[in-house]
């Protein structure tokens, strides 16, 4: 009997990790796959993004609308009881055997929570990662203890999940499956994207992704203010922005972009979202990412080019030796620059080695997942205590038995 394997996805970032294992899912025949689509993807001031799940071939089981058109903690905490209400309901209908999530927005928190009290399995990718700027960080380790199976994108953040008290035996490194896009999927040329998204590119051509540091206290505009001054400044330089996710204080960002390129539209370029294959696709052609998005950290260094990243909201993530940390300061940001267009640190770019990459973690994550199942382990589970249990961490690996 094939097994039902919930997952939910609630914006672009997390689809576009998740869409290797979904493949696996769609294309197993042992698994059915049950898809929720919540949160931004659903919002057409986000970019109805779930027209680009439709279009990859896979079929919706569920939407369910959270989103309020207020971004301030008030309006996301009343979409994480919306959320909490709607997830319970279709759990009900759907009756899936495990529910599979990525990451740590607040509206994977509620889709969790709701799985926990009803007794529903989850399985967690990316637990133990470390994002001290913004309140996904509590989410993200809340997440991990109403979890019972855990893939981390590295060994320190798999080791960070059992000091949580998970037992090894159910934390697996199966590195950061998202990569796995890059192998599978024709990136477009420069031409096709050139034509498809009407700019051209330039002597140098930067991608600009920023986001709010939520757990500051309404820095956005003074932040991405200081990130537009230093950019005016580049010279010979296409600019191409994307625009922010559902997170507090998000709209100013998106609105200074509206302004910034409505004035120099010569030069610079925005979209609402980009989708998986033309994002992946500008990072061949690209110098750098610049802002404060995961993707500088995660897929960027995969492609070579460098990453200009700015405060606190990716604070404690693992990076490559392509990444430049600085302060949200003009002084700081300028400085960066000149770092990066330095001889010598275009250079190191070559030799840069992505510490996320582990080829196989989407179809091995799914092998896991059946695995327990079948094994009819349940939700019950112990607390791993590092400081008074005789077990050593296990190896990266798994073993039936302890399913």
């Amino acid at each position: 009997m094939t097994k039902k394997i919930c997952v939910i996805t609630g914006s672009r970032a997390d689809y576009g990790l998740l869409k290797p294992f979904l493949d696996q899912v769609k294309t197993s025949k042992d698994a059915e796959l049950q898809l929720i689509v919540t949160g931004s993807h659903l919002s057409p001031e986000f970019g109805n993004t779930y027209k680009e799940i439709e279009e990859d071939g896979f079929e919706v089981a569920d939407r369910i609308e959270i989103l309020l058109s207020s971004d301030t903690p008030i309006g996301i905490s009343k979409s994480m009881g919306l959320a909490c209400i709607s997830f319970a309901e279709i759990y009900d209908k759907l009756k899936p055997d495990v529910i599979v999530v990525m990451g740590d927005r607040y509206e994977i928190f509620s889709a969790v929570a709701v799985a926990h009290v009803s007794r529903i399995p989850v399985a967690h990718f990316s637990g133990g990662e470390v994002t001290e700027g913004v309140i996904d960080d509590a989410f993200r380790h809340s997440i991990t203890k109403m979890s019972n199976l855990h893939f981390a994108a590295t060994e320190e953040y798999r080791t960070r999940v059992i000091q949580l008290g998970e037992y090894p035996d159910n934390v697996f490194n199966v590195g950061e499956i998202g990569l796995e896009n890059i192998r599978n999927i024709g990136l477009l040329t420069k031409n096709e994207l050139e034509s498809d998204l009407g700019f051209r590119f330039n002597k140098r051509n930067l991608l600009i992704t920023f986001h709010p540091v939520t757990l500051e206290d309404n820095t956005s505009s003074r932040q991405f203010g200081n990130l537009l001054f230093v950019l005016k400044e580049q010279k010979d330089t296409t600019l191409i922005f994307t625009k922010t996710n559902a997170d507090t204080n998000g709209r100013i960002i998106n609105q200074m972009i509206d302004d910034y390129v409505s004035k120099f539209h010569e030069n610079s370029v925005s979209f609402t979202s980009l989708g998986r294959l033309k994002y992946l696709s500008l990072l061949r052609f690209v110098d750098a990412v610049v802002g404060n998005s995961s993707s500088g950290l995660i897929e960027a260094p995969s492609f070579r080019i460098g990453t200009i990243n700015i405060g606190d909201r990716q604070k404690g993530r693992i990076r490559a030796q392509s990444v430049i940390d600085c302060e949200p300061t003009k002084e700081a940001i300028k400085t960066a620059f000149d770092q990066f267009y330095s001889s010598e640190f275009q250079e190191k770019l070559a030799l840069v080695k992505n510490p996320y990459e582990n080829e196989g973690g989407s179809q091995k994550s799914l092998e896991i997942i059946l695995a327990f199942i079948n094994n009819k382990k349940g939700i019950k589970k112990g607390f791993f205590d590092l400081d008074f249990s005789t077990r050593s961490l296990a190896p990266n690996g798994w073993h039936l038995n302890s399913l």
